[in-house]
Protein backbone atom coordinates (compact mmCIF):
# COMPACT_ATOMS: atom_id res chain seq x y z
CA UNK A 1 0.00 0.00 0.00
CA UNK A 2 0.54 3.49 -0.56
CA UNK A 3 2.26 5.60 2.27
CA UNK A 4 0.64 8.81 3.00
CA UNK A 5 1.32 12.28 2.60
CA UNK A 6 3.01 13.14 5.93
CA UNK A 7 5.88 12.89 8.11
CA UNK A 8 5.62 11.91 12.06
CA UNK A 9 7.60 11.90 15.45
CA UNK A 10 7.07 9.72 17.74
CA UNK A 11 7.05 10.20 21.36
CA UNK A 12 9.85 8.89 23.23
CA UNK A 13 12.88 6.40 23.52
CA UNK A 14 10.81 3.14 21.73
CA UNK A 15 7.69 2.66 19.82
CA UNK A 16 4.85 2.60 22.53
CA UNK A 17 2.11 -0.22 21.39
CA UNK A 18 -0.33 2.61 20.41
CA UNK A 19 2.49 4.45 18.41
CA UNK A 20 3.11 1.15 16.40
CA UNK A 21 -0.68 0.77 15.66
CA UNK A 22 -0.86 4.19 14.70
CA UNK A 23 2.34 3.23 11.88
CA UNK A 24 0.43 0.31 10.73
CA UNK A 25 -2.53 1.35 10.09
CA UNK A 26 -1.38 5.69 8.73
CA UNK A 27 1.45 4.59 7.07
CA UNK A 28 3.80 7.99 6.91
CA UNK A 29 5.94 8.42 4.30
CA UNK A 30 8.30 9.15 7.00
CA UNK A 31 9.53 9.42 10.54
CA UNK A 32 11.14 12.61 12.28
CA UNK A 33 13.74 11.80 15.55
CA UNK A 34 14.21 14.38 18.03
CA UNK A 35 16.20 15.07 21.24
CA UNK A 36 13.38 12.90 23.24
CA UNK A 37 14.18 9.79 21.31
CA UNK A 38 17.91 10.00 21.32
CA UNK A 39 19.62 8.63 23.84
CA UNK A 40 23.02 6.41 22.65
CA UNK A 41 23.55 4.87 19.39
CA UNK A 42 21.90 1.03 19.91
CA UNK A 43 19.08 2.78 21.44
CA UNK A 44 18.47 5.10 18.27
CA UNK A 45 19.40 2.24 16.07
CA UNK A 46 16.84 -0.19 17.79
CA UNK A 47 13.90 2.55 17.29
CA UNK A 48 14.47 2.81 14.03
CA UNK A 49 14.70 -0.64 13.50
CA UNK A 50 11.09 -1.13 15.00
CA UNK A 51 9.48 1.34 12.59
CA UNK A 52 11.25 -0.32 10.39
CA UNK A 53 9.45 -3.56 10.86
CA UNK A 54 6.05 -1.79 10.79
CA UNK A 55 6.69 0.36 8.04
CA UNK A 56 9.50 -1.04 5.38
CA UNK A 57 12.91 -0.36 4.29
CA UNK A 58 12.08 1.98 2.55
CA UNK A 59 10.96 4.63 5.01
CA UNK A 60 12.33 7.91 5.42
CA UNK A 61 13.90 8.71 9.05
CA UNK A 62 14.84 12.55 9.25
CA UNK A 63 16.49 14.71 11.95
CA UNK A 64 17.55 18.10 12.06
CA UNK A 65 21.30 17.66 12.45
CA UNK A 66 22.92 20.97 11.48
CA UNK A 67 25.39 21.53 14.39
CA UNK A 68 25.73 24.56 16.92
CA UNK A 69 22.37 25.41 18.60
CA UNK A 70 20.42 22.39 16.55
CA UNK A 71 21.72 19.04 17.02
CA UNK A 72 19.77 16.27 18.15
CA UNK A 73 22.45 13.79 18.14
CA UNK A 74 25.24 15.50 20.23
CA UNK A 75 27.99 14.24 23.13
CA UNK A 76 29.19 12.07 24.42
CA UNK A 77 27.76 9.50 22.06
CA UNK A 78 28.16 11.76 18.86
CA UNK A 79 30.38 14.65 17.92
CA UNK A 80 29.70 18.11 18.17
CA UNK A 81 29.56 20.30 15.34
CA UNK A 82 30.06 24.11 14.78
CA UNK A 83 27.07 26.15 13.53
CA UNK A 84 26.80 27.83 9.95
CA UNK A 85 28.18 30.99 11.07
CA UNK A 86 31.53 29.15 11.35
CA UNK A 87 31.89 28.02 7.73
CA UNK A 88 30.93 31.92 7.13
CA UNK A 89 33.64 33.06 8.94
CA UNK A 90 36.33 30.63 7.29
CA UNK A 91 34.52 31.34 4.05
CA UNK A 92 35.67 34.77 4.83
CA UNK A 93 39.02 34.62 5.04
CA UNK A 94 39.09 32.04 1.86
CA UNK A 95 35.99 30.76 0.25
CA UNK A 96 37.61 27.47 -1.15
CA UNK A 97 38.82 26.42 2.61
CA UNK A 98 34.88 28.06 3.72
CA UNK A 99 33.67 25.62 0.86
CA UNK A 100 36.00 22.55 1.54
CA UNK A 101 35.40 22.57 5.87
CA UNK A 102 31.72 22.87 5.27
CA UNK A 103 31.09 19.76 2.50
CA UNK A 104 33.71 17.90 5.11
CA UNK A 105 31.53 18.81 8.10
CA UNK A 106 28.35 17.87 6.25
CA UNK A 107 30.27 14.21 5.40
CA UNK A 108 31.01 13.62 8.72
CA UNK A 109 27.39 14.04 9.54
CA UNK A 110 26.62 11.90 7.51
CA UNK A 111 28.89 8.98 8.88
CA UNK A 112 27.34 9.90 12.39
CA UNK A 113 23.56 9.29 10.60
CA UNK A 114 23.59 6.68 7.95
CA UNK A 115 24.67 3.76 10.58
CA UNK A 116 21.74 4.01 12.73
CA UNK A 117 18.77 4.06 9.75
CA UNK A 118 18.61 8.10 9.42
CA UNK A 119 18.95 8.59 5.55
CA UNK A 120 17.67 12.75 5.34
CA UNK A 121 19.09 15.65 7.33
CA UNK A 122 17.09 18.88 7.42
CA UNK A 123 19.74 20.78 5.95
CA UNK A 124 21.19 22.97 4.58
CA UNK A 125 19.46 26.39 5.39
CA UNK A 126 19.77 28.95 2.95
CA UNK A 127 18.38 31.65 4.76
CA UNK A 128 20.14 35.31 4.31
CA UNK A 129 19.02 37.05 7.91
CA UNK A 130 19.62 40.66 7.83
CA UNK A 131 20.16 42.94 10.50
CA UNK A 132 17.00 43.31 13.43
CA UNK A 133 15.91 40.08 12.61
CA UNK A 134 14.67 37.20 15.29
CA UNK A 135 17.87 35.07 16.25
CA UNK A 136 15.78 32.08 15.09
CA UNK A 137 18.28 31.91 12.16
CA UNK A 138 21.66 33.71 13.31
CA UNK A 139 24.60 31.57 13.82
CA UNK A 140 23.14 29.30 12.04
CA UNK A 141 23.14 31.08 8.50
CA UNK A 142 25.97 30.78 6.18
CA UNK A 143 26.64 34.17 5.72
CA UNK A 144 25.02 37.31 4.71
CA UNK A 145 24.53 37.53 1.01
CA UNK A 146 22.35 35.42 -1.24
CA UNK A 147 25.53 34.32 -3.12
CA UNK A 148 27.87 33.04 0.06
CA UNK A 149 24.84 31.25 1.58
CA UNK A 150 23.84 29.55 -2.00
CA UNK A 151 27.35 28.54 -2.31
CA UNK A 152 28.11 27.01 1.11
CA UNK A 153 24.54 25.44 1.60
CA UNK A 154 25.50 23.76 -2.32
CA UNK A 155 28.94 22.39 -0.07
CA UNK A 156 26.60 21.02 2.89
CA UNK A 157 24.46 19.38 0.67
CA UNK A 158 26.85 17.79 -1.54
CA UNK A 159 29.06 16.75 1.82
CA UNK A 160 25.62 14.64 2.67
CA UNK A 161 25.05 13.09 -0.51
CA UNK A 162 28.58 11.73 -0.39
CA UNK A 163 27.67 10.27 2.46
CA UNK A 164 24.13 8.54 1.60
CA UNK A 165 22.37 11.03 3.24
CA UNK A 166 19.66 13.63 1.82
CA UNK A 167 19.91 16.83 1.95
CA UNK A 168 16.38 19.01 2.68
CA UNK A 169 16.59 22.73 1.46
CA UNK A 170 15.28 25.25 3.79
CA UNK A 171 12.55 26.97 4.94
CA UNK A 172 11.86 28.25 1.39
CA UNK A 173 11.65 30.81 0.55
CA UNK A 174 13.74 32.53 3.16
CA UNK A 175 13.50 33.00 6.72
CA UNK A 176 16.47 35.47 7.31
CA UNK A 177 14.17 38.42 7.58
CA UNK A 178 11.47 37.61 9.66
CA UNK A 179 11.08 39.64 12.85
CA UNK A 180 9.72 36.24 15.03
CA UNK A 181 10.55 32.96 15.60
CA UNK A 182 8.10 30.73 14.29
CA UNK A 183 8.24 28.27 16.95
CA UNK A 184 5.91 30.75 18.96
CA UNK A 185 4.36 33.31 16.93
CA UNK A 186 3.67 34.36 12.85
CA UNK A 187 6.68 36.36 11.09
CA UNK A 188 5.00 39.08 8.88
CA UNK A 189 7.76 40.09 6.44
CA UNK A 190 6.99 43.67 5.09
CA UNK A 191 9.20 44.22 1.97
CA UNK A 192 9.09 44.56 -1.44
CA UNK A 193 8.83 41.77 -4.12
CA UNK A 194 11.75 43.11 -5.87
CA UNK A 195 14.30 43.50 -2.78
CA UNK A 196 13.19 39.46 -1.82
CA UNK A 197 13.71 38.55 -5.37
CA UNK A 198 17.15 40.15 -4.97
CA UNK A 199 18.23 38.67 -1.37
CA UNK A 200 16.32 36.14 0.35
CA UNK A 201 14.97 34.16 -2.61
CA UNK A 202 17.89 34.51 -4.61
CA UNK A 203 19.46 32.48 -2.43
CA UNK A 204 17.20 29.14 -2.83
CA UNK A 205 17.59 29.97 -6.93
CA UNK A 206 21.11 28.20 -7.09
CA UNK A 207 19.84 25.40 -5.24
CA UNK A 208 16.40 24.76 -6.78
CA UNK A 209 17.60 20.93 -7.98
CA UNK A 210 18.11 19.57 -4.46
CA UNK A 211 15.97 16.82 -4.15
CA UNK A 212 13.93 17.48 -0.97
CA UNK A 213 12.48 21.01 0.47
CA UNK A 214 11.14 22.58 3.75
CA UNK A 215 8.65 26.01 3.18
CA UNK A 216 8.84 28.77 6.20
CA UNK A 217 6.27 29.64 8.49
CA UNK A 218 6.50 33.52 7.31
CA UNK A 219 3.73 35.67 5.18
CA UNK A 220 5.71 37.70 2.93
CA UNK A 221 2.91 40.40 2.69
CA UNK A 222 4.13 41.82 -0.94
CA UNK A 223 3.13 38.44 -2.32
CA UNK A 224 0.10 36.96 -0.15
CA UNK A 225 -0.79 39.51 3.06
CA UNK A 226 -2.41 36.78 4.62
CA UNK A 227 -0.99 33.48 4.46
CA UNK A 228 2.26 31.97 5.49
CA UNK A 229 4.40 30.51 2.79
CA UNK A 230 3.40 26.97 3.91
CA UNK A 231 -0.60 27.29 3.49
CA UNK A 232 -0.23 30.05 0.58
CA UNK A 233 -1.12 28.43 -2.73
CA UNK A 234 0.24 32.25 -4.14
CA UNK A 235 3.75 31.39 -2.43
CA UNK A 236 4.33 27.86 -3.18
CA UNK A 237 2.99 28.61 -7.11
CA UNK A 238 4.52 31.61 -7.62
CA UNK A 239 7.65 31.60 -5.63
CA UNK A 240 8.74 28.48 -4.89
CA UNK A 241 7.88 26.03 -8.14
CA UNK A 242 8.10 29.53 -9.93
CA UNK A 243 10.35 32.14 -9.54
CA UNK A 244 12.70 29.69 -7.34
CA UNK A 245 11.87 26.63 -10.05
CA UNK A 246 12.15 24.25 -6.84
CA UNK A 247 11.16 20.71 -8.49
CA UNK A 248 11.93 18.80 -5.79
CA UNK A 249 9.36 16.92 -3.19
CA UNK A 250 8.44 19.55 -0.48
CA UNK A 251 7.61 19.12 2.77
CA UNK A 252 6.00 21.90 5.44
CA UNK A 253 7.92 23.04 8.52
CA UNK A 254 6.13 21.44 11.57
CA UNK A 255 2.68 22.09 11.20
CA UNK A 256 2.55 21.93 15.39
CA UNK A 257 4.59 25.16 15.37
CA UNK A 258 3.08 28.97 16.61
CA UNK A 259 2.95 30.55 13.65
CA UNK A 260 -0.23 28.15 12.41
CA UNK A 261 -3.35 29.05 13.55
CA UNK A 262 -6.27 26.49 13.60
CA UNK A 263 -6.79 22.93 14.48
CA UNK A 264 -4.16 20.65 13.66
CA UNK A 265 -6.41 18.82 11.26
CA UNK A 266 -6.78 22.54 9.78
CA UNK A 267 -3.23 22.99 9.29
CA UNK A 268 -2.58 19.77 7.62
CA UNK A 269 -5.64 20.51 5.38
CA UNK A 270 -4.59 23.85 4.43
CA UNK A 271 -0.40 22.47 3.57
CA UNK A 272 -1.83 20.19 1.51
CA UNK A 273 -3.98 22.38 -0.47
CA UNK A 274 -1.41 24.64 -1.34
CA UNK A 275 0.88 22.38 -2.38
CA UNK A 276 3.03 21.20 -0.04
CA UNK A 277 3.14 17.49 -1.17
CA UNK A 278 4.05 16.40 2.80
CA UNK A 279 3.10 17.39 6.05
CA UNK A 280 5.16 17.87 8.68
CA UNK A 281 4.31 16.45 12.23
CA UNK A 282 6.74 16.53 15.14
CA UNK A 283 5.56 17.10 18.82
CA UNK A 284 4.64 13.23 19.03
CA UNK A 285 1.51 13.62 20.09
CA UNK A 286 -0.55 10.59 19.57
CA UNK A 287 -4.01 13.01 19.19
CA UNK A 288 -2.69 15.55 16.90
CA UNK A 289 -0.67 12.43 14.76
CA UNK A 290 -4.13 10.92 14.26
CA UNK A 291 -5.64 13.98 13.05
CA UNK A 292 -2.71 14.96 10.91
CA UNK A 293 -3.21 10.93 9.12
CA UNK A 294 -6.75 11.64 8.74
CA UNK A 295 -6.24 14.45 6.32
CA UNK A 296 -3.08 12.75 4.78
CA UNK A 297 -3.83 11.61 1.37
CA UNK A 298 -2.19 8.42 -0.61
CA UNK A 299 0.89 9.96 -2.18
CA UNK A 300 -0.01 10.11 -5.83
CA UNK A 301 0.07 11.68 -9.02
CA UNK A 302 3.09 14.58 -9.20
CA UNK A 303 3.92 14.60 -5.33
CA UNK A 304 4.27 10.44 -5.70
CA UNK A 305 6.75 11.84 -8.33
CA UNK A 306 8.82 13.52 -6.35
CA UNK A 307 8.46 11.40 -3.44
CA UNK A 308 10.49 8.48 -5.55
CA UNK A 309 12.67 10.80 -7.28
CA UNK A 310 14.00 12.01 -4.41
CA UNK A 311 14.46 9.09 -2.88
CA UNK A 312 15.55 7.46 -6.18
CA UNK A 313 18.63 9.91 -5.80
CA UNK A 314 20.43 8.57 -2.67
CA UNK A 315 23.60 6.73 -3.32
CA UNK A 316 25.78 4.60 -1.79
CA UNK A 317 28.26 6.61 0.21
CA UNK A 318 31.46 7.27 -0.68
CA UNK A 319 34.97 5.84 0.66
CA UNK A 320 36.52 8.02 3.60
CA UNK A 321 39.31 7.65 6.20
CA UNK A 322 37.00 8.38 9.26
CA UNK A 323 40.00 9.44 11.54
CA UNK A 324 41.92 11.20 9.41
CA UNK A 325 38.84 12.94 8.05
CA UNK A 326 37.90 14.14 11.81
CA UNK A 327 41.45 15.05 12.21
CA UNK A 328 41.12 17.48 8.84
CA UNK A 329 37.96 18.74 10.03
CA UNK A 330 39.27 20.06 13.57
CA UNK A 331 42.61 21.70 12.18
CA UNK A 332 40.54 23.94 9.80
CA UNK A 333 37.83 24.56 12.95
CA UNK A 334 41.10 25.91 14.44
CA UNK A 335 40.94 28.40 11.76
CA UNK A 336 37.94 30.18 13.33
CA UNK A 337 38.17 29.02 16.85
Amino acid sequence: MAARAFITGLSGLAVTPDERAFLREARPWGLILFKRNVQDKDQVAGLISEVLHELGSEIAVLVDQEGGRVQRLGPPHWPAYPPGAAYAALYGQSPAAGLAAARLGARLIAADLLPLGINIDCLPLADVPVGGADAVIGDRAYGGTPEQVAAIAAAVAAGLADGGVLPVLKHIPGHGRATADSHLKLPVVDVGRATLEKTDFAAFRPLKNLPLGMTAHVVFTAIDPVQPATTSATMIGEVIRGFIGFDGLLMSDDISMGALSGSIAERARASLAAGCDLVLHCNGKMDEMRAVASEAPELSGAAKRRADAALAVRKSPAGIDLPAARREFAAMMQMVA
